[in-house]
């Protein structure tokens, strides 16, 4: 691969998960400026981007963007619009795989299981709820956990929920409400239309919420996960098909819950994240490693992709 060429890192922006778009972007410098690339730079997303990569004339944008506008089609039909090559998914595939409810639209008549849920108004959560306890509320359009909360019977004592209630999901006007799966939290990295393994996150303390991920020493990552051979191909088989009807470009994560008492029957999709974490602690990495792919490698493998195109 021609390391001479200009390769522009867009990181940060606004949204919710900056701080680890930041991460992500410093990790994705670093590997490249460590394996030889000459013309590397780190680009903080701001208003004025457009202006600022039209200066820079890349040969291909990293997106280590998090959240809107960077994972939701916003920066992509921009540098479509440029003629910018970039990594990961394009427009359509943004806007459809960051909307959970447009995700479960497109994926569920595939036969791809996910749990039952619906999407509903955060003020109507005072009049009563969505769902049989316990349920999970999840922001619509947000990753990385944020505003995610599980509603027990022991949440909010009393029903409906009060309106004195404090919880994540108030910042947000819609929500997906989801049937809580029971088990345990597994997820899968997918590059082109290879799944690398399987892994358990399991948290020391409540669930795998935006800490656990982002905060060392919160949560342990068995890699590869200790589940029966089928229930592992199964994972990855729903994972490549999930990528594949998205239409995801490079590389794609998707988060699953199993119920072990069910068996195969209790396998879940949550949701598949075209623009996964790259952080040190982050499971795509981690997942590349244990199939024998370095960090720097992988970052490559992911630009070779995009510059293929």
């Amino acid at each position: 691969m021609n390391k001479d060429l200009i390769v522009v890192v867009l990181m940060g922006g606004w949204s919710a998960e900056r701080e680890v778009s930041l991460m992500s972007g410093k990790g994705v410098v670093a590997a490249l400026e460590e394996r030889g690339w000459k013309n590397v730079t780190a680009l903080d997303m701001d208003r004025d981007i457009a202006a600022k990569l039209a200066e820079l004339r890349p040969d291909v944008v990293f997106n280590a963007l998090h959240g809107t506008p960077g994972e939701d089609g916003s920066v992509q039909g921009l540098m479509d619009i440029m003629g910018i090559r970039y990594t990961h998914s394009g427009v359509t595939t943004s806007a459809v795989a960051i909307d959970k409810q447009l995700t479960k639209a497109v994926l569920e008549p595939h036969g791809i299981p996910m749990p039952p849920g619906k999407v509903v108004e955060s003020a109507s959560l005072f009049e009563g709820d969505p769902l049989p306890r316990p349920f999970v509320l999840k922001p619509v359009n947000e990753g990385s956990s944020v505003g995610i909360a599980i509603v027990t019977e022991d949440s909010n004592v009393g029903h409906p929920i009060s309106a004195k209630a404090e919880g994540p999901w108030q910042k947000f006007d819609r929500l997906l409400a989801e049937t809580f799966i029971e088990g345990r939290e597994l997820t899968v990295s997918v590059l082109g239309e290879e799944a690398f393994c399987v892994t358990e996150l399991k948290p020391k303390a409540g669930f795998y919420d935006y800490e656990a991920k982002y905060t060392d020493g919160k949560t342990d990552h068995i890699c590869p996960a200790h589940i029966p051979d089928d229930v592992a191909e199964a994972m990855k088989a729903h994972a490549v098909e999930a990528h594949r009807i998205l239409g995801c470009k490079g590389v794609s994560r998707s988060d699953f819950r199993w119920d072990d008492e069910k068996g195969m029957d209790g396998i879940f999709l949550l949701e598949t994240n075209t623009q996964p974490g790259m952080t040190p602690l982050s499971l795509v990495p981690e997942q590349a490693r244990a199939i024998g792919m370095s960090y720097g490698e992988l970052v490559e493998k992911i630009i070779a992709e995009a510059l293929s195109r």
